[in-house]
């Protein structure tokens, strides 16, 4: 058996795609230098996030779209060499839609893409929203995506890790509260819940969990940083906190899931058959 060391990003990522890709390139290299062989960039960090969750057409044109087969997803590829990197973008579809999109490269080129299923608040005035989640084969494991709101869904994650996903990554442009924000961010509500949903997701799957997350302002929001690696008992490996940082862990993944399941196997002890919608009861 032989352990990976895996990372998740916090950091601020805007609109100007060549700074993104000097941010990119700094932090993939900063990576290798520690033997990172799997890497996860935030929600987004090829061209930035939206600025407002209410009217964000209104404020700009939002974050450049970008082709899958694309010289920028291209480049990544090539400075991901033998790495493992995940990465959020705008995506360009060939329908002309606009999809917030994650990608999965190695220097081979792009081994998955997923794209946004759940959208928040007006997330979908500027967004074609995506209509699967699936698992998928890479030199570091069997891995499956998602996207920021996606892991409020219990049901993401789960097929995630019945269609066989060893690791979940969940790359975030998660914002603090927008109500009643609390003047420390260590304190913020959404950041505590951005911080259960990690913790949860894995613990109820029985999987590692990579969580990464944009940090600072853009526009009216406020990022909680807050990257993870969440082992599959739900315990927090390595964490960032809420300023900017590389959450790096080492962990023996398939010895870490065989002993997880040993007793407790969630997905082996479902019962789906009873998992059927209840109707009402009356009176």
């Amino acid at each position: 058996m032989s352990a990976l060391r895996m990372a998740a990003v916090a950091d601020r990522f805007g609109r100007d795609l060549e700074e993104d890709f000097r941010v990119a390139e700094r932090l993939i290299e900063d990576a290798r230098g520690q033997d990172v062989r799997l890497l996860a960039l935030p929600e987004a960090c090829l061209g930035g996030y939206l600025l407002s969750l209410d009217d964000a057409a209104a404020l700009d044109d939002g974050p450049p779209a970008l082709a899958l087969d694309g010289p920028e997803i291209r480049r990544l590829a090539a400075l991901a060499g033998e790495m493992t990197v995940v990465a959020g973008y705008c995506e360009a579809g060939p329908d002309g839609d606009r999809y917030n999109s994650v990608v999965c490269v190695t220097g081979d080129g792009v081994l998955g893409n997923h794209r946004k299923v759940h959208q928040p608040l007006g997330e979908d005035a500027s967004y074609a929203s995506g209509d699967r989640f699936h698992a998928f084969d890479t030199p570091v494991g069997r891995i499956g995506m998602m996207i920021c709101y996606d892991k409020a869904f219990p049901e993401s994650a789960r097929a995630l890790a019945l269609a066989g996903a060893q690791i979940g990554v969940c790359v975030s442009a998660w914002p603090g509260a927008r109500t009643h924000p609390a003047a420390d961010l260590d304190n913020d509500r959404w950041k505590r819940r951005f911080d259960l949903f990690d913790r949860a997701r894995a613990l109820e799957n029985q999987i590692v969990w990579l969580s990464a997350n944009q940090t600072g302002t853009f526009g009216s929001l406020r990022f909680v940083g807050s990257a993870k690696v969440v082992d599959p008992g739900g315990d927090v490996l390595a964490d960032t906190g809420v300023t900017a940082g590389v959450a790096v862990a080492e962990l023996d993944v398939a010895h870490a899931l065989e002993t997880a399941r040993r007793s407790m196997g969630h997905l082996r002890d479902r019962r789906p058959e009873t998992y059927t919608h209840a109707g009402a009861v009356s009176a």
